[in-house]
């Protein structure tokens, strides 16, 4: 076998187990007569808020939706809140439920809103394996919506970084 033809069945195997990993989320809704909050582990959990994919699409921007309710993720150093170190509060853009506080905010620069902390009890996590990797997924403890991630590699006093997608958050001054 040539190095080229071992080379286009490498990148067709790992193209194709991208694809189907996207169909296979794509066709993981939730049903929109349904208040059945769906997690990346696919088990079935309630929340404190319940709402119908479309009471969520009628309160959430696009973009809101994409991330919170599907998922998704932002585009890096695309949030202004990436920049935002006033005194204050980081509350769910779904829920209104405070998150995180200023004093544990850091420039981790990754373009993501990062810290160190979150408020006790206010997000819950989940095991994520999408990307071929497995990571620690962080969503809110009442609305169960997603915000982003969490890694080791953040600064003292915890070592974690709550690498949270900006459009999941609402800032709130002090």
């Amino acid at each position: 076998m040539k190095k080229r033809d071992l080379l286009l069945t490498g990148v067709s195997l790992i193209g194709g187990a991208w694809l189907y990993q996207f169909w296979q989320k794509s066709t993981d809704s939730l049903p929109t007569d349904s208040a059945i909050a769906v997690d990346s582990t696919k088990a079935t959990k309630r929340y404190e808020i319940m709402k119908t994919e479309e009471e969520w699409k009628q309160t959430l921007t696009p973009e809101q939706f994409r991330v919170l309710r599907k998922h998704g993720t932002e585009r890096s150093f695309s949030s202004p809140l990436d920049k935002e170190y006033s005194k204050g509060a980081y509350n769910c853009a779904g829920c209104d439920l405070p998150l995180f506080t200023s004093d544990t905010k850091f420039n981790s620069r990754t373009g993501w809103p990062s810290f160190f902390a979150p408020i006790e009890g206010a997000i819950a996590t989940t095991t994520d394996t999408s990307l071929f990797m497995k990571r620690v997924e962080v969503h809110c403890s009442r609305c169960g919506g997603h915000l982003g991630h969490v890694f080791d590699d953040g600064p003292k006093p915890t070592g974690q970084r709550y690498c949270m997608n900006g459009v999941s958050l609402k800032f709130v001054p002090a």
